[in-house]
């Protein structure tokens, strides 16, 4: 295990362009983040393909995202141990800039904002995660009376108790602070100063303020306005634990003084002045204008979603879980995020987190039809793939895996997952699921709604309508599941039992299969492959595709073909048939499994252009046709017509050769010998 994720950690770096071609590097719970120097130097496609990867996404102009599931800390511990690679990346700690180097003109504002929200939160990602399951006992034993109180002591918790509810309460009253030094972190400023500045509203002498305040009445009465005099000025003071959007706005301004300081401060004493500056213009700035418009905007915010929930929280409900699946990928949830904490801590409930675990069990619902359609396909990599996107969705409430995963690989996946999240959203509105905390939602995490039995309906109804979906009506499109299917039969089709006649040997020098069974045993003689179509033979490595390229499928050659007809390279049988043409799969007598794929991502075209002439399986001898194929139709859609001819299950044999004489073959000329596997002693 150890040699693989070494393996691949290297092979990722590669492919990236290198530590000299990486900014920055981070990781959250399922995705390494890259920030790049120049993003085309990498080759997605080639990172994409490889097996360990569950998918790549592109962020804003030169970030990468490379999702590796739950193991994602040891492949960045494997980046970060290669040659070149520092605390920060490889070209950020050859320059000694800071992560991100603050705000840069080739991001637009719209995504580097979103950017900036996810990769401010996403540090504090295991604090939250942790100190939500925390939430979650004591709210089981407050629901089972366990927790216990003392009335004579004025309703207050005995010692033991208090001390459970510090463990949580510490990541969210401090979580202002958290925030600030991540988001100047990531601003490029210092993220300690960052930290220091909310902070500071949170020490006791900040608090003792309202002691001597002038209490005033509110738009409401339950609303209580402290405001006092400092420095001649008045004050409003707030209760900033807990709060995100201060620190947020604060961190901004922060990165602005720093870099007018730096200006005016020579930099022999900038580690002196620029920090006591900072801390001396922004602790005042914070208190007196930036914190109460952050808190003004949240719960702006706050109270419009509140208004729509009192208008109707059955709306609400049903519009929650449909628009999450849009906006994870985005990052557009991180706000919203903001926004349940800050419901947390001035209404003492969230009515956001309740329909939103319709999105997340649907998304989870889907991953789990996907682990039992691969189960019942044999699909090895598919199963694991969405078993760690079930795990970690059901049990930590994290949707990454299986967002990026499967559902955002499979376009049709989305018509699966809306439809659970719609039913989902109706019986949430129906009970109007509120949160008690602000929790993951994960079956751990149930008792943190009210009422308990509407939310855990809701969940299931969202869980079970998509993962039916899924397991009956499969999660691709026909031409999608047509092509995975065909290259799991090409790789375990000598185990498929045969039948038919006996057959002739599978070409010159190949030993006969025993009568009754063509192609049951292995033949024990070399295997020579003629080439099933006329054109110029290309090494395997020229083909436009890494996973054809790199040999993932198969090992062989490519043919860029010259006529317009694939025909049977020796005597065997059809194994797979794609309905669209585009590939085809034989089992040759002596047990070689071939598959002929002709051009590039041409399942796309959706037959047009492809003509099939066998079905699965027919019996074909040499120089039967196969497929008649239109390569101008192929150029025409934008796809390369290079077709590659693979020996998919080659690990059987000795080895794999390309035999054919000059560039260019017809129709029956040898075009690769497989070697058999000596037998043993």
């Amino acid at each position: 295990m150890a040699d693989t994720v070494a393996s691949t950690s290297q092979f990722i770096l590669d492919q990236v362009g290198g530590a000299e071609n990486v900014a920055s590097l981070s990781h959250c719970a399922t995705r390494l983040r890259f920030q790049l120097v120049d993003r085309a130097k990498a080759d997605v496609d080639a990172i994409d393909a490889n097996a360990d990867v569950m998918g790549v996404v592109p962020q804003g102009d030169n970030g990468l995202q490379v999702i590796m599931g739950g193991g994602v800390a040891d492949y960045y511990a494997g980046i970060m141990r290669a040659p070149g690679m520092g605390e920060s990346g490889g070209a950020a700690a050859e320059s000694g800039k800071k992560e991100y180097g603050g705000v840069r003109g080739r991001y637009s504002w719209v995504d580097y904002g979103f950017e900036f929200l996810s990769d401010t939160f996403r540090p504090v990602l295991w604090a939250l995660l942790g100190a939500s399951l925390i939430i979650t006992l004591l709210v089981l034993a407050d629901t089972f009376n366990i927790q216990p109180f003392s009335p004579e002591e004025g309703e207050t918790l005995p010692p033991s108790w208090q001390f459970m509810h510090a463990m949580w309460r510490s990541v969210f009253y401090f979580l202002p602070v958290m925030i600030g030094a991540t988001a100047a972190r990531k601003l490029g400023a210092n993220e300690w100063v960052g930290a220091a500045i909310p902070a500071a509203l949170l020490t006791p002498e900040f608090l003792a303020l309202k002691d001597t305040a002038q209490v005033t009445t509110g738009a409401t009465e339950q609303v209580q306005i402290y405001t006092t005099e400092v420095f001649g000025l008045p004050m409003v003071l707030n209760d900033y634990a807990g709060q995100v959007f201060p620190p947020l706005f604060a961190a901004v301004v922060l990165f602005w003084v720093e870099k007018g300081l730096k200006k005016l401060i020579p930099a022999a004493v900038q580690m002196v002045f620029v920090p006591f500056f900072s801390l001396l213009i922004m602790i005042p700035v914070t208190a007196f204008v930036v914190g109460p418009f952050g808190i003004g905007l949240g719960n702006g915010i706050s109270n419009m979603l509140l208004a729509v929930n009192d208008f109707s929280p059955f709306i609400l409900a049903i519009i929650v879980p449909l628009i999450y699946p849009f906006m994870v990928p985005l990052g557009l949830h991180w706000p919203l995020n903001a926004i349940m904490i800050q419901n947390i801590a001035t209404l003492g409930y969230d009515f956001i987190q309740g329909p939103m675990g319709a999105w997340n069990f649907a998304c989870f619902g889907v991953v789990t039809g996907v682990m039992v359609v691969s189960m019942r396909e044999g699909n090895t990599q598919m199963r694991q793939v969405s078993a760690g996107g079930m795990f970690a969705g059901l049990f930590g409430g994290i949707s990454e895996p299986s967002l990026y995963g499967v559902l955002l690989r499979f376009r049709k996946s989305y018509v699966r997952l809306l439809p659970g999240c719609f039913a989902g959203g109706v019986v949430m509105g129906l009970f109007n699921v509120k949160a008690k905390a602000f929790v993951f939602t994960s079956l751990l995490t149930m008792p943190a709604f009210e009422p308990l039995g509407g939310y855990a309906i809701g969940i299931a109804v969202a869980f079970f309508t998509s993962f039916l979906l899924v397991v009956f009506f499969d999660y691709r499109t026909a031409a999608e599941r047509d092509q995975v299917r065909a290259e799991l039969a090409a790789q375990r089709g000598d185990e498929e039992p045969a039948a038919g006649p006996a057959a002739p040997a599978a070409a010159a020098g190949a030993a006969a299969a025993p009568a009754g069974e063509p192609g049951a045993v292995l033949t024990l003689e070399k295997v020579v492959v003629a080439a099933p179509m006329e054109g110029e033979v290309l090494a395997l490595d020229q083909v436009p595709d890494p996973a054809f390229a790199a040999g993932k499928v198969g090992l062989g050659a490519a043919i860029d073909p010259a006529g317009d007809t694939v025909v049977a390279p020796a005597a065997g049988k059809v194994m797979v048939a794609f309905p669209t043409g585009h590939a085809i799969g034989l089992k040759l007598d002596g047990g070689v499994q071939l598959l002929i794929h002709i051009g590039v991502d041409t399942v796309n075209m959706e037959g047009r252009g492809f003509e099939l002439l066998v079905a699965k399986g027919d019996r074909v001898q040499p120089g039967t046709p196969l497929v008649r194929f239109d390569r101008a139709a192929i150029e025409a859609a934008g796809y390369s017509p290079v077709t590659p001819v693979l020996v998919t299950n080659h690990r059987k044999f000795a080895g794999v050769d390309v035999v054919a004489e000059g560039g260019r073959v017809a129709a029956g000329d040898a075009l690769l010998e497989v070697r058999p596997t000596p037998p043993e002693a």
